[in-house]
């Protein structure tokens, strides 16, 4: 599998700013550290042998959802970097916003593992190219 094109630090601040602006919350950054850790866990999976999407979307949205490395709207931004990810990687999430809640919810609560997460993730991940 060719390398992943990976969430940059900067693009990621853009998104949670925008979310910020967009739905509310306080802005502003509680630990970069756990930023950058949670922007970690994917690239170190895929150089360990990872190849599957899904579970390296599951890695920043589980990473970032409990690393909670920003002041307010980590579970918006966690979903978004999945997502984000995804689709610059050539796919989408086809999945209703109130299951998407239910299961950044259940993940920040500890409910929900990153493996059951990269599963959910399989399950409604759709290839944006039809031809594939």
């Amino acid at each position: 599998m060719p390398e992943p094109i990976w969430l940059s630090r900067i693009l990621l601040d853009q998104m949670h700013a925008e979310l910020i602006r967009e739905y509310g919350g306080s802005p502003g950054i509680r630990d970069a550290n756990l930023i950058e850790s949670a922007l970690a866990r994917p690239r170190n999976k895929w150089l360990y042998g990872e190849e599957y999407i899904a579970e390296l979307a599951a890695a920043y949205g589980f990473g970032l959802a409990k690393n909670h490395g920003y002041v307010d709207g980590n579970k918006r931004i966690a979903f978004m970097a999945m997502f984000v990810f995804l689709y610059q990687n050539g796919f989408f999430l086809d999945a209703p916003n109130s299951e998407v809640v239910s299961v950044m919810l259940e993940v920040t609560a500890g409910n929900l593992s990153e493996d059951a997460l990269s599963e959910w993730i399989r399950s409604r991940m759709r290839s944006r190219h039809p031809w594939f």
